[in-house]
C-alpha cells in the first residue's frame, strides 16, 4: 500500500467534509490514518504459507480440536466501518494438526481485509480445511457491526452470527451438534 498516496487522500477527505487539515489536532492525522489502514488491511499482503510457517504437524488423531473466543476485527466492505467479535474454529484432524495459535493467525489474515462477515467465515473454514486436510471444519462468528450500530438502523446491541461447516461437520448432524455444544451454542 502506498501510504503517502493514502495520506494525501485522507487530507482531501478532511477538506471535503469541511475540516481544516492544517489545524493543530489534524496536522499528522493523514499520516496516522494511512498507517492505521496499512495495518488494518495487511491481510492483502499476507500469505497463508507464511502465516502457517510450517506449524502443521503429523498426528494420528481423530479428535475434535477447538479454539474458542478468538477476537476478530475487520472492516465492512459496504461502509468501510469496523466490525468485531468472536470466532470459534473447530476441526477434526486426520493425519495433520495445526499449531493452535495458527487458527487465530488465519482469522487475522482474512479479517485484515475489507470484508463481509459471511465471506470471512467461509475463508477461515476453507483455509483450515485445505491446510490440514481435515475430516471436517466448523467456524462460527459472532460480530457487532459499527455500520449497523452507528448509522442507518442504529441498533447498538445487535450481533450477527454466521457459520460455515465443511466435511463431517456438514454431513454429520451429531458432529455438528457436538461442535456447537462445545462452543456453547447448542
Amino acid at each position: 500500500m502506498n501510504e503517502a498516496r493514502v495520506s494525501e487522500l485522507v487530507k482531501e477527505l478532511l477538506i471535503e467534509i469541511g475540516e481544516d487539515p492544517g489545524r493543530d489536532g489534524l496536522l499528522k492525522t493523514p499520516e496516522r490514518v494511512a498507517r492505521a489502514w496499512s495495518y488494518l488491511t495487511e491481510g492483502y499482503r499476507m500469505n497463508i504459507n507464511t502465516v502457517i510457517n510450517d506449524a502443521v504437524f503429523e498426528a494420528q488423531s481423530n479428535n475434535m480440536i477447538i479454539a474458542r473466543d478468538i477476537e476478530v476485527y475487520s472492516m465492512c466492505e459496504h461502509h468501510m466501518l469496523p466490525f468485531f467479535g468472536r470466532c470459534h474454529i473447530g476441526y477434526i484432524a486426520e493425519e495433520k494438526v495445526l499449531g493452535i495459535s495458527k487458527l487465530a493467525r488465519i482469522a487475522d489474515l482474512f479479517g485484515r481485509r475489507v470484508q463481509i462477515q459471511e465471506r470471512l467465515t467461509e475463508q477461515i473454514a476453507r483455509a483450515v480445511m485445505d491446510t490440514v486436510g481435515a475430516e471436517g471444519v466448523g467456524v462460527v462468528m459472532e460480530c457487532q457491526h459499527l455500520c449497523m450500530m452507528m448509522r442507518g438502523v442504529g441498533k447498538q446491541n445487535s450481533v450477527m452470527t454466521t457459520s460455515t461447516v465443511l466435511g463431517s461437520f456438514h454431513n454429520d448432524a451429531a458432529t455438528r451438534s457436538e461442535f456447537l455444544r462445545l462452543i456453547g451454542k447448542h
